[in-house]
């Protein structure tokens, strides 16, 4: 696999809010993990902790080696089920409440890569969470271990990472072999990144905000890279502006920023000079980043399951796929305050027909039917189960549309009082009882959304019988 074919089996959509842009005032980090196959087989987990380990870490996909760390956090953990090309943990809390989304997939242009080329063997997206989550202890802490691994081992390919706790969202950039930057998301904005480098101006006078690669201003300067006259942005020296941008990655920018800032109509969705973060008109709750991930050009002509022509359904990529292989939000309350602060909103299937359930990441477990991903199809799998709601609901779109977002409706109803409750009791709690206690609320949540769902699907098989065209209007009476 090419590093190009790599970074196009892997194309995501991110999202960030900071604690005073959202509703809840918690923060937020996610993504759509897209893949190049519709079916991309994941899991979900808890890793325990560790102690007293002494093992060599080696990537089955580009064999990067590394000792481990003698001691880890446990963590939540959404991997492949199948391992043969590396574990790609994709995101997770570990349990200090700190949050990491890996990664989304960036291109860097052939003017910087010239002088500072990928490493073959070094960090790439299959190993990133496996080998930082563990042992970060805040946001800002995630950025500097994993700069500091990078600057040891190199990087294999272009990737952003997200890093989050309860009061602060850093995104990272690691664009060539050696050089990356990362920005501090303000409190009361919010930023969106779509397989396109995304950070744009840095203030290098300003480290509490920004965090870069040591010695990344004399690279830039002694290679003659910075296009410009008066600034120093990232974007423009390091990222690219190509057609497939203006098709494949800016346009999901737009349609974030029409969603959350829609008195600005003077946008272009093909404009490389989209803002990477802005302050919405309103405040972000979870509803607003689900419809996001959930979103196709939602009421343009580019909607590929509207109304516009065939060529306008055709222009651009939208944000949620038939192959996206799960849609994660990661929330970190306030956990001075409360134990249950962490929640991880998993979906599997197409997001735009199937939830994003709730897990409390302070837990020893999630569900069995997440961690249960068989080769083949069957429903006791999450997995499987979400992608089954997802064909059926698609296959006849018009009739099905209405009752899938009534049932997702109703799904987001409960979770928000189930949650509320849990939070009631939990403040209560504390340690292992704690633990134990959301670990058992996770497997009644899973339950809940595995009865309704599969409910959903029965009444939509049973609906769809109705809508075959192999039939014929007959007299009653024959």
């Amino acid at each position: 696999m090419t590093e190009l074919d790599r970074i196009e089996s892997s194309a995501c959509t991110s999202m960030m809010v900071g604690k005073k842009a959202s509703m809840d005032g918690a923060t937020y980090i996610s993504r759509n993990e897209d893949r190049l196959n519709a079916i991309y087989r994941k899991r979900i987990i808890v890793q325990p902790a560790v102690s007293d380990r002494h093992e060599t870490y080696v990537s089955p996909y580009n064999k990067m080696t590394m000792p481990y760390p003698e001691s880890g956090y446990r963590y939540t953990s959404t991997l492949d089920a199948d391992q043969s090309t590396g574990p790609n943990e994709e995101d997770g809390f570990n349990e200090k409440n700190v949050g990491l989304s890996a990664t989304e997939s960036v291109y860097a242009n052939e003017k910087v890569l010239a002088f500072d080329p990928y490493v073959k063997n070094g960090l790439a997206e299959d190993s990133l969470a496996t080998l930082v989550l563990p042992y970060i202890d805040s946001a800002h802490d995630g950025v500097k271990y994993l700069g500091k691994l990078v600057a040891e081992y190199g990087s294999a390919e272009g990737n952003g990472l997200q890093f989050i706790d309860k009061d602060e969202v850093w995104y990272m950039e690691v664009v060539t072999g050696h050089q990356w930057v990362a920005v501090r998301i303000p409190d009361d904005c919010y930023a969106v990144a779509a397989n396109q480098v995304a950070i744009q101006d840095i203030d290098f006078n300003d480290p509490d905000n920004y965090m870069w690669a040591d010695g990344i201003q004399e690279f830039v300067e002694e290679h003659g890279l910075n296009p410009d006259f008066d600034r120093w942005d990232f974007r423009h020296i390091f990222g690219t502006d190509t057609e497939q941008d203006h098709h494949y990655n800016t346009p999901r920018v737009w349609f974030a920023q029409r969603y959350l800032n829609p008195s600005d109509d003077t946008q272009d969705p093909e404009s490389p000079e989209l803002p990477f973060i802005r302050k919405a008109e309103k405040k972000i709750a979870v509803e607003d980043i689900q419809y996001i991930l959930k979103s196709h050009y939602n009421e343009t002509k580019y909607d590929p399951l509207g109304n516009g022509t065939e060529h306008e359904r055709r222009t651009y990529r939208a944000i949620s796929l038939s192959r996206t292989a799960n849609s994660h939000i990661l929330q970190m309350r306030d956990s001075d305050k409360n134990g249950a602060a962490g929640v991880e909103w998993t979906g599997f299937g197409v997001p735009s027909f199937c939830p994003q359930v709730p897990f409390f990441t302070n837990a020893n477990d999630i569900d069995e039917s997440y961690s249960y991903t068989p080769e083949k199809l069957d429903v006791k799998s999450a997995y499987w189960m979400y992608e089954t709601l997802a064909m059926v609901v698609e296959s006849h779109y018009s009739e099905f549309t209405e009752p899938n977002l009534d049932y997702q409706k109703k799904l987001s109803e409960w979770a928000r009082r189930k949650i509320a409750q849990v939070d009631k009791k939990a403040v209560t709690m504390s340690g292992e009882a704690l633990t134990d206690y959301l670990t058992e609320q996770n497997h009644e949540i899973v339950k809940h959304y595995n009865e309704e769902t599969k409910a959903h699907i029965a009444d939509l098989i049973t609906k769809g019988t109705e809508l075959s065209k192999l039939t014929f209007k007959m007299d009653p009476n024959l």
